[in-house]
């Protein structure tokens, strides 16, 4: 499956997150964030086998899926949810501007700028309705915030460095993840009688956990390994976008005239980053357009790994290995 269309399910899956969070809402973040996580790995039970990687990768996986979210419930607990939600949105202009620094043979061109600046712009407006302001006593929360969208940028821009294995193993990193998660909600739950999740919670919580905290990451893995990351860092702004329509659709909400603005700028800023993309299927032949994408086009920006190669920061070079595998 191309890469573009990896990078768009999950987006679409992310987009879902808002609705069935606030459905556990009454729940503590880290118990459904732990039950969730641990689902979304159970259901790689089936790719078991590719869950053995090396010690760093494993590592890898565990710092990006469970840091990120570690990091972002602590900075809601330490400021308000409109500054740490935009915050933390940064995550996909940071893959954007991070590339060149962490993969070789990418430049970036000002479209490629241009288009993650208008979509953080029209995220910002999605997400705090034109209100936004910071309050320095609630910095620990701002900086807790940065660090989840550096975490969740860095993790999936490494993804291309480390030696190359499989997305099946996303399921090892899911579980454990939800494991430490859990452990955290017991380590920081305030004393008392913690809230029990009722029969119903457990639909939202296995429907969240197959979904934007589950399935959402192998395609994300996927598409990262074998996509453009200024295409898919650009495109990546989607996701507030489609959770306010879903919120729209689902009821309880309305679509302003900001919205629409919103709308306007994200769709203009995903148009603006993915030219490279809309270049590259005008050259090839009519026969080839819709089979390959971004995916085989990494290539042709120098994207691929070398065989054994990894990235600086995770020590020596490994035996040789496969190019990308070829699971989903």
């Amino acid at each position: 499956m191309p890469a573009i269309l990896l990078a768009l399910a999950a987006i679409l899956l992310w987009s879902s997150l808002t609705l069935l969070s606030t459905a556990v809402a009454h729940l503590p973040a880290f118990l459904s964030a732990g039950v969730a996580l641990c689902i979304g790995g159970l259901v790689g039970l089936c790719k078991v086998r590719e869950w053995k990687v090396p010690p760093l990768t494993f590592a890898l996986g565990i710092g990006g899926i469970f840091g990120y979210h570690a990091l972002f419930f602590l900075a809601l607990r330490k400021a308000p949810a409109v500054e740490v939600n935009l915050l933390q949105y940064l995550w996909p202009l940071l893959i954007v501007v991070l590339s060149p620094l962490y993969l070789r043979g990418i430049r970036l061109g000002v479209h490629h700028l241009l288009g993650a600046f208008l979509g953080l712009a029209g995220a910002a407006l999605v997400i705090s309705g034109g209100r936004f302001s910071l309050d320095l006593g609630h910095l620990p929360g701002y900086l807790l915030a940065l660090g989840a969208a550096f975490t969740w940028s860095s993790y999936s821009l490494l993804t291309k460095r480390v030696r190359p294995f499989p997305t099946g193993a996303v399921g090892g990193f899911c579980l454990a993840s939800g494991l430490l998660a859990l452990g955290l909600h017991v380590l920081l739950r305030p004393a008392g009688p913690a809230p029990a999740a009722a029969p119903g919670d457990w639909v939202f919580l296995v429907l969240l956990g197959l979904g934007p905290m589950g399935l959402a990451f192998y395609a994300w893995d996927a598409a990262m390994k074998r996509g453009d990351p200024r295409v898919i860092g650009a495109l990546a702004y989607l996701t507030p976008l489609l959770s306010t329509l879903l919120l729209v659709l689902a009821g309880g909400r309305h679509l302003t005239a900001r919205s629409a603005c919103a709308m306007g700028l994200i769709v203009a800023g995903a148009a603006l980053g993915s030219l490279d993309l809309f270049r590259q299927l005008l050259r090839q032949d009519p026969g080839d357009a819709g089979g390959h994408g971004v995916g085989h086009g990494s290539r042709q920006h120098g994207l691929d790994p070398q065989p054994g190669q990894v990235a600086p920061a995770f020590g020596r070079q490994g035996a040789d290995a496969p190019h990308l595998d070829g699971d989903a």
